[in-house]
């Protein structure tokens, strides 16, 4: 489909002239990036052209770049609210990450920002009953991106997936609006049930670097999930959990940690369990 004879929604549009804009000066800075800069951003009329080309050319392999790039096009077209959810996550990259700087940087080369738009593209097919297509995609974003989420899985927008590698989000769990995931992340079950199995991630949740959460538990509004922590049991909202297994170190009702991207502790957590000074 032409993508110049879509819509241009709200969001998607004014995301789409400030990267285009960004790319544009790049190439002025940098020439030798031109060639990019122009395949996955410059030659397209919208976000939803460049976000095809992008994706297919960095998960093309067995299946030709032309036939990913129809299904990948053809999936934004049907469903245009993947193309806003995609602007909303570049927006929250660029504005939670200081590596970010800018748009255009986190569009090409941020495999997080790349595997979760994937995603959005495997979850369509899954749910129009393309389940080849959609495990097909998944298994190409594991190999090349190390970000492994099953295609049921249900993400919502403006989410950072924070450099990516490693991160594990299984079929039946459930991540809310304005969540940070860093790597090495696993929402995965216990191992020992079937059916609704996995976590539940309310808005707002900020999750360290190599958190475990498993099974099919709350995670609340808000929450802050401290780096390598294994959680097993519910987290209230507003509340701080950390450790082996995961125990409430703290409470705060006056921000969203995912937007923050505090991952400071209280000082008496790394005493009580022997890392003090």
């Amino acid at each position: 489909m032409d993508s110049a004879r879509r819509e241009r929604p709200g969001a998607a549009a004014t995301v789409w002239d400030a990267l285009r804009r960004e790319a544009a000066c790049l190439v002025g800075a940098e020439p030798s990036m031109a060639r990019p800069l122009d395949r996955s951003v410059l030659r397209h009329a919208d976000m939803a052209g460049a976000l095809a080309a992008l994706l297919s050319g960095k998960l093309a392999g067995e299946m030709e770049v032309a036939t990913l790039a129809d299904l990948i096009d053809r999936a934004l077209a049907d469903d245009p609210d993947i193309v806003e959810a995609a602007a909303e996550d570049l927006v929250a990259v660029r504005d939670r990450d200081p590596a970010a700087a800018g748009l255009a940087h986190p569009f090409l080369h941020f495999k997080g920002y790349q595997a979760l738009q994937a995603h959005r593209v495997a979850r369509h097919y899954w749910h129009a009953g393309r389940r080849l297509v959609a495990f097909h995609i998944q298994s190409v974003v594991s190999e090349r991106f190390g970000v492994d989420i099953h295609p049921n899985a249900r993400i919502g927008r403006r989410v950072l997936i924070d450099h990516g590698t490693g991160v594990v989000i299984g079929e039946t769990a459930v991540v809310g609006d304005d969540v940070s995931i860093l790597q090495g992340v696993t929402l995965g079950g216990t191992g020992k049930e079937a059916g609704d199995r996995h976590p539940k991630v309310r808005n707002g949740v900020l999750i360290g670097a190599g958190a475990k959460i498993l099974g099919n538990i709350q995670v609340g509004m808000c929450a802050r999930i401290g780096a390598g922590s294994v959680v097993l049991h519910p987290v209230p909202a507003f509340a701080t959990v950390a450790g082996v297994p995961a125990r409430l170190v703290g409470r705060r009702s006056d921000e969203v940690p995912a937007r923050t991207m505090d991952h400071s502790l209280p000082e008496s957590v790394f005493v009580e369990q022997g890392a003090g000074i």
